[in-house]
């Protein structure tokens, strides 16, 4: 069981102000406007887990002949109802005060909004409420699955030089930043390196890890990692793309700084369970020099050394 308190910072109750706010995110609006009509067929059933203000189910309803607007923070959900009352075709949405973890349709639908989604998947429980879904809708309808927007994700890491100087005042904190905006700020040290790619349709991982080698391209001070999370919204088969969406940078700082040459190899490593707070990611995060990581390795596997002598004798 979690606290109210959990229940804030992990994006149960996001607060109202922040839903006026992802009104003004002209990327997010574009692109889901663009994603729900190509995604969307006239006459099609819509569920959306986590409505907000209705933005999205209002888009959904332009082509949907119903839709149902799920929201469990009842604030939000009258809020919805109101806004959606002065749209067209708003007042048309069923907004239903539920949890998106217990709430089901009543009959089967052809596409599902979901969109509980933070960078890298932490905060906000995207994962947990679709698996939970998709279990849940089979049980009771059976398949197909519904079209789900967004139909999948993309996630990355990258090495880079952050500038935590505000004014004089230095501060190594966890930042964010606008991935349509130039970052004067921070220096590359070699490109993203993907580090998970999941579809909604497929089986979802309740944890997000990764251990890799990252090759640097340019000498710097590395003191964070940028987290990268490209959202596919929809595939367009009319226009041949892919319509995406990508959240907010998550800067992360490492505890101490590394020197880095170009064509040095870091070894990164980081596990941590989706929708588990920031303070998961930065607790698990390890960064070293790759030699480091095999010395490491070394070592671990010298101390393992009776066990692998007990494996040979018969016992594995």
């Amino acid at each position: 069981m979690t606290g109210n308190n959990d229940n804030l910072e992990l994006g149960q109750f996001i607060p109202l102000h922040y839903h006026y706010n992802m009104l003004n995110d002209s990327a997010r609006m574009q692109g889901f406007k663009a994603a729900l009509d190509a995604a969307v067929q006239p006459g099609a059933k819509v569920l959306e887990l986590g409505g907000g203000t209705g933005v999205l189910s209002f888009f959904a309803a332009q082509k949907a002949a119903r839709v149902w607007c799920v929201e469990r923070n009842p604030e939000l959900a009258a809020t919805a109802r109101d806004i959606l009352a002065l749209n067209p075709k708003g007042a048309e949405i069923e907004v239903i005060e539920a949890d998106a973890f217990d709430y089901l349709p009543p009959e089967p639908v052809d596409v599902v909004i979901c969109e509980m989604i933070h960078v890298a998947m932490l905060r906000e429980k995207q994962l947990a409420v679709m698996e939970s879904f998709k279990r849940r809708y089979l049980e009771k309808f059976g398949g197909p699955l519904p079209v789900f927007v967004p139909e999948a994700f993309i996630q990355a890491v990258q090495p880079i030089q952050q500038s935590f100087d505000f004014e004089g005042y230095y501060a190594p904190t966890i930042q964010f930043q606008d991935p349509t905006v130039v970052q004067n700020k921070t220096l590359e040290l070699a490109p993203s390196t993907v580090y998970q790619m999941l579809a909604y349709q497929d089986p979802l991982p309740q944890t997000c890890a990764w251990r890799g080698d990252i090759r640097i391209d340019c000498d710097g001070a590395l003191n964070a990692l940028r987290f990268i999370t490209k959202d596919v919204l929809t595939v367009s088969l009319a226009e041949q793309r892919t319509i995406d969406w990508f959240s907010q940078y998550l800067i992360v700082p490492l505890a101490e700084p590394l020197i880095v040459a170009t064509g040095e190899e870091i070894n990164v490593e980081f596990s941590y369970a989706a929708g588990a707070p920031l303070s998961a990611l930065t607790a698990a995060l390890k960064v070293v020099p790759v030699q480091h990581a095999q010395s490491d390795l070394f070592d671990a596997r010298r101390r393992a050394k009776p066990t692998r002598t007990a494996l040979t004798t018969g016992h594995f």
